[in-house]
C-alpha cells in the first residue's frame, strides 16, 4: 500500500513538472522585438503623400476642411489667388504651403520632390496581452496579441480642429492592440517575422 502512495506522488509530481515547469517565454524579450520591428515607423496626417503647395476650389474641393485644419495648427499658410480659366472666365482659389512651423513637421517623399506627408509619434508596444505557440512540441514561432501606444504626440495633432478633419488620429493615437508573429532566431532572439496588424 505504500509503495502504491508513493508511486501516486511521484507520478502527481512527474505530471505537475510536466505542465507546470515548462519553460515561460519572457515577455519582455517580445516587447523589445516588436519595439525593434517598429524602427521608423510614424503615424502619418495621410495615407499617401500630397503635393505642396496646394490650389484647392473652396466651393467644390473636400480637402478644403483638412487644408483648414493643418493651417489652424500653424502647419500651412493659407492665401487666396484668381485662377483664370480659359473659356470660362475666372474663379478664386486657395493656396496652402507649408510654414516654418509646418516645415519641421514635414516628412519629404524622396521619390517624389514636392511630396510629402505630416508625420509624428514613436509606435511603443507595451503589453503582451497573450502569446501562443504555434507548435507546442517545438516554441520557436509564437502568435502574439499585444498593445502598442503611439509616443511623442505633438500639440497639433490633439486640437479640436485636426481631430475633427482626421478622425482617424483619435484612434491612432489612443492604446490599440494588434497581432504579430514572433519567430526565434537562430543567436536565440526573437523577430517580428510577419506584419501587424489591428484587431
Amino acid at each position: 500500500m505504500r509503495e502504491r502512495i508513493v508511486l501516486a506522488l511521484v507520478l502527481t509530481g512527474l505530471f505537475a513538472c510536466a505542465t507546470g515547469c515548462k519553460k515561460q517565454v519572457n515577455h519582455a524579450e517580445f516587447i523589445s522585438a516588436i519595439n525593434k520591428s517598429f524602427a521608423g515607423r510614424h503615424e502619418c496626417v495621410w495615407p499617401e503623400p500630397v503635393k505642396l503647395p496646394a490650389q484647392v476650389d473652396p466651393t467644390t474641393d473636400e480637402r478644403i476642411r483638412v487644408f483648414e485644419a493643418l493651417t489652424d495648427a500653424g502647419l500651412l499658410l493659407h492665401g487666396s489667388e484668381e485662377k483664370k480659366r480659359i473659356l470660362v472666365g475666372s474663379k478664386h482659389v486657395n493656396t496652402y504651403d507649408l510654414s516654418d512651423k509646418g516645415h519641421s513637421s514635414w516628412t519629404s517623399d524622396a521619390s517624389q520632390p514636392g511630396y510629402g506627408n505630416f508625420c509624428f509619434g514613436q509606435f511603443n508596444a507595451t503589453a503582451i496581452v497573450n502569446a501562443t505557440p504555434n507548435d507546442s512540441a517545438n516554441p520557436t514561432q509564437y502568435t502574439v496579441n499585444y498593445r502598442y501606444e503611439v509616443l511623442g504626440i505633438p500639440d497639433w495633432v490633439s486640437k479640436p480642429e485636426s481631430m475633427r478633419a482626421f478622425p482617424k488620429l483619435a484612434a491612432d493615437t489612443s492604446i490599440q492592440s494588434a497581432t504579430a508573429t514572433l519567430s526565434k532566431g537562430p543567436n536565440g532572439g526573437w523577430a517580428v517575422d510577419s506584419p501587424h496588424s489591428a484587431q
